[in-house]
């Protein structure tokens, strides 16, 4: 968080989509504490329609997996940036990811936590 950031521009929440071909295994990923702080610690400033191109750990594979969050919305609507506090929501959108493993197919590992999404 920038020093000019002032307590009413940090958001309490940030809605982020992210690609519907993401597979199970992925969405660990995606959700895990370490990506999701990896996330507001490397962006200092955000507004609805920000894309970010992010790749996830796929592991001793050796491809990263590659796809593009968006910011769907903000609360409060005014905000500016994220701050360790933030809320991150993740909610789908049509969409695909790239990577040169099968970890993004309904074919790859199965999820780590056991609360693998139905694809």
């Amino acid at each position: 968080m920038s020093l000019e950031t002032t307590t009413e521009s940090v958001a309490s929440t940030i809605v982020v989509s992210f690609p519907d071909e993401l597979s199970a295994w992925g969405h660990d990923q995606l959700t895990a504490d370490r990506f999701v702080n990896y996330l507001k610690r490397v962006h200092d400033e955000v507004a609805v329609g920000d894309e970010w191109e992010e790749f996830l750990d796929v592991g001793c594979c050796g491809d990263s997996l590659t796809l593009t969050l968006r910011v769907e919305g903000l609360t409060p609507s005014g905000a500016t940036a994220p701050a360790p506090e933030t809320d991150l929501e993740f909610v789908e959108r049509e969409g695909s990811v790239n990577g040169g493993w099968c970890v993004q197919s309904k074919d790859g590992p199965a999820s780590s936590t056991g609360t693998q999404r139905k694809q």
